[in-house]
């Protein structure tokens, strides 16, 4: 990987990421056109670029974050608490339903990740279907109208982890089914993307955590990437994962989500008809 592919492909993980089209998809195409195979090499610089895409999280987010951890300071030391009291405590509420939102990829991770592996590296034929998949659930929200509900539950919150769950598959955009799942469970759009951004902290940085800790045992961590390629990948991703995070979150309060339906639904055919020939 040399420092041009390593640049585009950060840009496609930093923007991507935020934006209802599949960071996953993207990258696995992006992939495919260099002419890159799986290995340690991808490994490594998909760690690195998730990494720089949750730091962006952090710093365009930082001022919820910082509530979210007030929040789970009160909850870790008032446990038990009442109904009345989650009430009046909104961090709190919120972190319960942003730790009930991660328990189905949690079952996921821990008991199918070999299994979503061996779908990673089956070929674009899967992403095409999942993008498709994505079109389809993005077209359906945006012309649904449920009653909305004031606050997201944790009903709510376990039903959009589901959506994330399923995510996990290339092609199927993790931001974009998890918003259209808030939007069809009646959930204001003005809460989803930041609730959808948040969400997603803790499971990539353990499945990050996780690879990493897979690489040290071998060898050679870096594997045969060099530096240079590495940081600018990083770079890239994380100062477009920030342009990316506050865009998304302004196109959600408008409901232009259609737009990208359309769109993946016109690449995801793109991919479809090349796999096949």
């Amino acid at each position: 990987m040399d420092w041009l592919e390593a640049l585009i492909l950060g840009l496609i993980q930093g923007l991507t990421e935020y934006l209802p089209v599949s960071s996953s998809g993207h990258l696995a195409i992006g992939q495919a056109l260099f002419g890159m195979e799986n290995g340690e090499d991808n490994l490594m610089f998909t760690v690195a670029v998730h990494i720089a895409t949750i730091l962006s999280t952090l710093v365009i987010l930082w001022k919820e974050v910082n509530w979210m951890l007030k929040g789970l300071f009160n909850f870790a030391v008032h446990v038990p608490m009442g109904d009345a009291d989650l009430k009046k405590n909104a961090g709190t509420r919120y972190v319960l339903n942003i730790l009930v939102s991660m328990i189905p990829v949690g079952i996921v991770g821990v008991f199918f990740k070999d299994e979503v592996e061996a779908i990673f590296g089956s070929g674009l034929l899967i992403v095409g279907c999942c993008l498709m998949i994505t079109a389809a659930l993005l077209i359906f929200s945006y012309y649904a109208k449920p009653r909305q509900k004031e606050n997201i539950s944790l009903w709510d919150a376990f039903v959009i982890g589901i959506a994330q769950a399923c995510a996990v598959l290339p092609g199927l955009s993790r931001s974009g089914s998890t918003i259209a799942t808030g939007l069809l469970l009646g959930d204001k759009k003005e809460q989803l993307a930041q609730f959808s951004f948040l969400m997603v902290i803790p499971p990539i940085l353990g499945e990050a955590l996780l690879d990493t800790m897979k690489m040290i045992k071998g060898e050679n961590v870096l594997g045969s990437i060099e530096v240079l390629p590495l940081v600018i990948g990083f770079v890239a991703a994380f100062l477009s994962g920030c342009l990316a995070c506050k865009w998304m979150i302004n196109i959600v309060k408008k409901g232009k989500l259609v737009y990208f339906g359309i769109y993946c639904a016109i690449i995801g055919a793109i991919t479809i008809v090349c796999s096949l020939l």
